[in-house]
């Protein structure tokens, strides 16, 4: 049978051509009347596309996509519904109803290899029924914050994450751990380690070249400490972008080993015994072409402001660690014994500190926040990062960036800091904080109170990336 389709497909060089221009527009802050309509009229003279992939990220940060034929978008991109009430932590079935809007800025293309001939990507904001920006999706949350403070005060609010993860055999390795009881590496190498084609050195490899096609600006990859462990990572952009592209590179991992027959995790710990997986949150605040961090005079060449941010951060360090370490599972990586980020202390060298500042230039000088697990909502961590960084109150306590605190061990001691946490209300509001916990709450109540020795099935099958809705409602 001959195969009919024409549907479009680029190089990869034409692809990162195409991405990296769309970034430059969201760098340059271009109109987004003006994005709207070069993107409309694209995909109505590019006769070979036929869908556009919609994304949007529920309030535990799980990506969703709805495909639209492209057809349908270009007349109705202004109306597009969906039920809410479908969606974890969003509307209740009353009043189901939400909106999403394109964020035209937010477009990618895609190798068709990977993601199939003829579509395009483009992230979408969750509008309430009376067209405000729905308090539940973080990403407009996000948005709105660094709209403001480059607004206000000219900001422009940096983000680059370092985010690890697993390679493990077979397919759903994840969802088939109840069956299994176990994950299997795919190579015993360790850090820096791994000889070209093996099959995490692939992976790795294949993963680089598709973040390079759709615009990310690749720095380095390579194998981490555990085994079957990877770290790809990419230059910094603004706050939005930036958890954008965490979404984008998980999605990426997951479908690329997919391709090969493997599955990639973002559990925290997913084995015990071995370094667990963080995502490092590296932050930085420029003015015009200043980054407002940098001071050569400063300690550790950090300017008064990025201690601030720094004290402000540890000072609410207790009440945001269920957003930064969002699971069950995520309370086994804090563990001291494996470079565990549970002091709530700032360090230069200390990489058992929450919050650690790296050696730095007048353009790199940032502050690190380790404590932060790949499972953790990007944009309500990214949020909550800046938010807290530059509005939140500062304690007072002398010995604040050294005084041995450490983060809760277990999630239930997590939640109650978060509830009672008048920090937290302030910046999400008391309907979105009780939602968000009340997720959590969940998930922790199918699984064993104690964490133990081993990993247990239910952390896993009812972890939120790896949700299950048949086995959820068996409960």
């Amino acid at each position: 049978m001959s195969n009919l389709t024409d549907f479009l497909s680029l190089s990869y060089a034409e692809l990162e051509e195409k991405n990296l221009h769309a970034k430059e527009q969201r760098t340059k802050r271009v109109d987004p009347g003006k994005i709207q309509e070069e993107r409309l009229r694209y995909l109505t003279d590019e006769k070979k596309i036929k869908a556009v992939t919609v994304m949007f990220s529920d309030l535990e940060g799980r990506l969703h996509m709805l495909d639209y034929d492209k057809k349908f978008l270009i007349k109705s991109h202004d109306n597009l519904t969906f039920d809410g009430s479908s969606i974890r932590g969003f509307t209740a079935q009353k009043e189901s109803d939400l909106r999403l809007y394109m964020d035209w800025g937010s477009f990618y293309w895609t190798p068709s290899d990977f993601f199939g001939a003829g579509k395009v990507l483009v992230f979408g904001s969750v509008i309430d029924k009376d067209h405000t920006a729905y308090k539940g999706d973080m990403r407009g949350v996000l948005k709105d914050y660094a709209a403001e403070q480059h607004k206000k005060h000219d900001y422009t609010l940096n983000a680059a994450n370092e985010i690890e993860g697993f390679v493990f055999k077979g397919v759903d390795a994840e969802r088939n751990y109840a069956t299994t009881g176990k994950f299997e590496y795919v190579n015993t190498g360790g850090y820096y380690h791994s000889l070209p084609g093996d099959p995490l050195r692939t992976f790795i490899d294949r993963v680089a070249e598709v973040q390079r096609a759709m615009g990310f600006e690749n720095e380095k990859d390579h194998p981490e400490v555990a085994p079957s462990q990877f770290e790809i990572n990419y230059q910094y952009s603004d706050c939005v972008n930036a958890a954008d592209q965490i979404q984008l590179y998980k999605f990426i991992c997951r479908q690329v080993a997919t391709s090969m027959g493997l599955s990639a995790s973002f559990l925290p710990k997913p084995v015990v015994g071995v370094n667990g997986s963080g995502m490092h949150t590296n932050v930085s605040v420029s003015k015009g072409s200043k980054n407002q961090m940098w001071d050569p005079a400063g300690a550790e060449k950090l300017s008064k402001f990025g201690w601030d941010f720094i004290d402000r951060i540890l000072t609410v360090g207790q009440d945001t660690c269920l957003i930064f370490n969002a699971s069950v599972n995520a309370y086994r990586r804090l563990d001291p014994h494996f470079e565990a980020p549970n002091q709530i202390i700032a360090s230069a060298v200390d990489r058992g500190s929450m919050v650690r500042v790296p050696l730095g230039n007048e353009r790199s000088s940032r502050v690190e926040v380790r404590s932060v697990g790949p499972d953790a909502n990007p944009y309500m961590v990214l949020y909550s990062v800046f938010k807290t960084g530059i509005d939140g109150a500062i304690d007072p306590t002398p010995n604040l960036r050294s005084a041995k605190r450490y983060l809760p061990d277990n999630i239930y001691d997590a939640m109650a800091n978060f509830r009672k946490s008048e920090w937290v209300t302030t910046m999400f509001g008391e309907h979105v904080k009780e939602q968000y916990a009340e997720l959590k709450q969940g998930s922790a109540d199918r699984c064993s109170r104690l964490l133990g020795t081993i990993v247990k099935v239910p952390e896993v099958q009812f972890h939120h990336e790896v949700y299950n809705q048949y086995l959820w409602n068996q409960f």
